[in-house]
């Protein structure tokens, strides 16, 4: 198998990049990029550690759940979860972070490359059905840019035809009773259930 090990080898590989892709990477949020965020209700957010490890976490909230403080700052409510929290735990150690916003109905998606800090100050507005967050990640954006539609095209993840039939693939509380031996199907699912009824905020 060849390897391309370095930064010329690849580059020579793929060719070079067009003038338009280049200059379409920005330093800050332009109005386009606001109005995405604000009707985005999912992200999926890329971080490391300080060795190298390297984690991607979906989050997902009512449409406009990230805040834009300014041209050049984003707030990330953070809501309960598996208390594992990847993503502030390699923040802490690495402050680089990468976002993609996706839009349902929309295939073309936003990335944004910056660096991140936890914060437990000014919370209060992230607040949803009463319940302010005890955490958010401050992002602070180095770069932001509309990437094209061909994943989501090939993929054809918002065509409902391609959906798949929920019941063709197992639960999650099916998984876990098959993974850990402590657990069975019906005391999973219905730990699953109740978190998913009492403390999704």
């Amino acid at each position: 198998m060849n390897e391309i090990a370095d930064q010329d080898a690849l580059r020579a590989h793929f060719g070079p990049i067009s003038p338009m892709v280049e200059r379409k990477v920005l330093p800050r949020l332009d109005r386009h990029c606001v109005a995405f965020i604000g009707l985005s209700p999912f992200l999926v957010i890329a971080t490391a550690d300080g060795e190298g490890g390297v984690d991607a976490s979906p989050r997902g909230d009512p449409p406009g759940f990230v805040r834009v403080l300014d041209d050049r700052t984003l707030l990330l409510p953070d809501r309960p979860g598996n208390n594992r929290i990847d993503t502030f735990r390699n923040v802490v150690a690495h402050p680089g972070v990468g976002l993609i916003f996706f839009v349902p109905g929309i295939e073309e998606t936003l990335r944004v490359n910056g660096r991140g800090r936890a914060t437990t100050e000014a919370l209060e507005d992230s607040a949803v059905q009463g319940r302010v967050p005890r955490t958010g990640l401050v992002i602070e954006v180095d770069e932001v840019f509309f990437h094209c539609a061909k994943a989501l095209k090939r993929s054809r993840l918002w065509d409902k035809a391609a959906q798949v039939e929920r019941s063709s693939f197992p639960s999650l509380g099916r998984i876990i009773a098959d993974q850990q031996a402590d657990w069975t199907v019906e005391a999973a699912e219905a730990r699953i259930e109740r978190a998913y009824r009492e403390k999704m905020y």
